[in-house]
């Protein structure tokens, strides 16, 4: 089966060598995302200190920031936020930010609920608190 590798102009460049999305057959696969901007270092709701460790960060808005993000790979790829199947979540901390992600989910997908798996991990390869890793059909 062959598959066709997508990368999106508007989602945050990836930080290893990886396409945002591959399509095999009617299924897309997107690479882990989060809330990263396009061009910039720059990291919605978070802030560091002078060696870039987190001072503080704001659950909230990277939650918006990353689907934001899986919204862009999805339709710069020919697929839609509701032809998402199944999302894999990482928090980097479940006590403080599961509320808060649930509840932001919860809105985002009101009228599509595809299988979800939330894991709660040590870090993620930037300082980021939230990652997103999601499967969606494609016509």
């Amino acid at each position: 089966m062959s598959s066709e590798k997508f990368d999106s102009g508007k989602a945050p460049e990836p930080v290893g060598a990886y396409p945002h999305a591959r399509r095999v057959g009617n299924l897309l696969f997107l690479s882990g995302v989060g809330p990263r901007e396009r061009g910039t270092k720059k990291i919605p709701g978070v802030d560091l200190d002078e060696n870039g460790n987190i001072r503080s960060y704001n659950i909230e808005e990277q939650c918006h920031s990353v689907f934001r993000n899986i919204r862009y790979i999805l339709e710069d790829s020919g697929s839609s936020w509701d032809n998402i199947v199944d999302v894999t979540v990482f928090l980097t901390n479940m006590k403080d930010d599961f509320k808060t992600y649930n509840r932001l989910y919860a809105e985002y997908f009101k009228d599509n609920q595809p299988c979800r798996t939330t894991l709660e991990i040590n870090c993620l390869p930037t300082p980021i608190a939230i990652e997103l890793k999601v499967i969606a059909t494609i016509d």
